[in-house]
């Protein structure tokens, strides 16, 4: 695990935000352990902000949204409950998780304000690779218009997932994109609740990236969005 402390700018002051990139797949036990002690950390004032950007086996994961009937195959990959918002998603190789615990009280205590900027976070971060990300309304997540990959009108994947809680004021959970996972593995389970429209990665779109361009893409956009 690769561990970089970082400064950003907060008004006249420096606010430091520690960054992690995990080389191996992470359990998800072991994230939520750890997250877990960092939030508490971050409320006490006695450990920095962190984003961590790691990938995790294959599982799923269901948010406190998540409805039984979506989840299709039970038996497929492990599944865990977990107190983040929204329902079904997939985690696993190919697929960057970036876990994000910030002191929102001390950035404004705007939570939707929050939301929207791990939205251009990853808007950015797929600009960087000349991917068009978008929002959609009452559709959580960035959506990719196939018709700007040689696709009919109408057609929409998401490349990217947004799941967050927020206790007293301190994040965590946060985003997952699709570098170039096993896009198969999201038939086990109706992805965030949304049927009519499929997932796609950078790589099917015809990207072909590296997890570490990808790390260096995501932490530049997080400093031009979360810096200000």
């Amino acid at each position: 695990m690769l561990s970089v402390d970082d400064a950003a700018a907060g008004g006249l002051e420096k606010r430091r935000v520690e960054w992690r990139i995990s080389d191996e797949p992470v359990a998800y036990e072991h994230a939520m352990a750890v997250m877990e002690e960092r939030v508490a950390a971050i409320r006490a004032g006695t450990a920095p902000e962190m984003v961590w950007l790691l990938e995790h086996p294959p599982l799923y994961t269901a948010g406190t949204s998540a409805r039984d009937e979506d989840l299709l195959d039970p038996g497929r990959f492990p599944v865990h409950r977990t107190g983040r918002g929204g329902q079904f998603t997939y985690h696993g190789p190919g697929q960057r998780v970036g876990y994000v615990m910030l002191d929102l009280k001390a950035r404004g205590a705007d939570i939707r304000r929050f939301v929207r900027d791990l939205e251009e976070w990853l808007i950015r971060t797929l600009a960087a690779f000349n991917i068009r990300g978008e929002r959609r309304d009452g559709r959580v997540g960035i959506w990719v218009d196939k018709r700007n990959h040689g696709g009919l009108p109408g057609q929409e994947d998401k490349i990217a997932a947004i799941g967050v809680r927020v206790r007293h004021w301190v994040s965590f959970h946060g985003v997952a994109l699709n570098v170039e996972p096993e896009l198969s593995h999201f038939g086990g389970i109706v992805p965030c609740g949304i049927a009519e429209h499929g997932v796609t990665s950078m790589v099917a779109l015809g990207h072909l990236v590296t997890m570490a361009e990808v790390d260096s893409a995501m932490r530049a956009a997080f400093d031009e969005v979360f810096s200000g």
